[in-house]
């Protein structure tokens, strides 16, 4: 039996009365996967180095052991610092490690592995929306509009052409606005989505001042009555503080234009970089008012352990993730498809 069966309480009935308490209460609050069958089994291939390298370490890590000691301790904080989760998720999987050892006791290497996997999960599967938000959900304001930040290179313009083309899916007329206007490359990248997706695009000349084509954008978006607007901003200026006085500046002058706006500051990191992601997720969030987390890149590499951490590092919610190459591999991100993928095919039967 899988591991995500057993979170979800598919185990059958618990030994202990408090067997049967814990497992009525995971039932309780563990979300089901919302996603297709299709998203699912493309989210368990991006998924898969991951998982090898995780759950390869951690199997190292607990073989021939029957007891959690300070060494054990030292160890798994050693393979989840390694594995990207994030100093701040470490301690809090350290912490409920050691909650569970002071009320239970485990006799062999396999239900060591099985504690940690349900700790991690369970960290995973708490708080946020117990339902991800979909592409064809209501929209709260008209036009929505969606601030993109993030460093160069991460994907950025990849993810805002995917976003216009789920939105559009779902039946959502989209507009966007190529606020980072000191790449001409950047531009550039932008009208080619434009062009795949036919949403039209506010821009100005290479050089503009971002600000004025944010603003242009969110006035285009309430003339033409789009239902949503999404807005590219630089990733890089010659110091890092100019970059986050420039992305308050636009954030600013998008609201004076629409109360509100922007309603959604959507923070790009990617994937593949671990720690790197972590530490631009840390400048962006005390900088910027980051609202949600796109983190790209995400199949091919073994640093997924980022997803664990990133949204309990900073308060942030994951909302979408990038399985592939595709127009359609942008995913919503779905919590208990994660784990499920992240645990679901590993058997901890005791």
């Amino acid at each position: 039996m899988g591991f995500f069966d057993n979170l979800l309480g598919d185990s059958g009935e618990g030994d202990t009365a408090d067997a049967a308490e814990e497992q009525a209460r995971a039932e309780e609050q563990a979300p089901e996967p919302q996603a297709t069958a299709e998203e699912q089994e493309k989210l368990d291939q991006a998924t898969e180095k991951t998982r090898d390298n995780f759950f390869g370490k951690i199997g190292r890590m607990v073989r021939g052991r029957d007891t959690v000691d300070a060494e054990v301790l030292d160890r798994l904080e050693e393979v989840l610092v390694t594995s990207d989760v994030g100093v701040k998720t470490t301690l809090d999987v350290i912490d409920r490690v050691e909650a569970r050892v002071e009320r239970d006791q485990y006799v062999s290497a396999q239900e060591l592995e099985r504690m940690i996997q349900e700790e991690i999960a369970g960290l995973m599967l708490e708080g946020g929306p117990q339902r991800p938000a979909r592409f064809d959900a209501e929209l709260p304001d008209k036009p929505y509009v969606i601030m993109v930040v993030g460093v160069n290179g991460v994907g950025k313009t990849t993810t805002i052409g995917k976003l216009a083309h789920h939105y559009q899916q779902a039946g959502r007329s989209v507009l966007l606005g190529a606020a980072d206007t000191y790449r001409a490359a950047a531009i550039e990248q932008l009208e080619i989505w434009a062009e795949r997706t036919g949403a039209p695009l506010v821009k100005q000349k290479h050089g503009a001042d971002p600000a004025a084509v944010a603003f242009d954008t969110v006035a285009a978006a309430e003339n033409q009555g789009a239902d949503v607007a999404v807005v590219d901003t630089a990733g890089r200026l010659h110091t890092r503080g100019g970059l986050m006085d420039e992305l308050a500046k636009v954030k600013r002058v998008m609201g004076k234009q629409m109360a509100g706006a922007p309603h959604e500051v959507l923070l790009v990191l990617d994937a593949s970089t671990g720690q790197n992601a972590i530490r631009q997720a840390e400048e962006f969030t005390e900088s910027v008012d980051v609202t949600g987390l796109a983190l790209t890149k995400l199949d091919g590499t073994a640093k997924g352990g980022i997803v664990i951490g990133v949204s309990n590092e900073f308060g942030v919610p994951v909302q979408y993730i990038g399985v592939g190459e595709g127009v359609e591999d942008l995913q919503v991100f779905d919590r208990a498809a994660f784990v499920k993928a992240l645990f679901g095919g590993r058997s901890v039967a005791g």
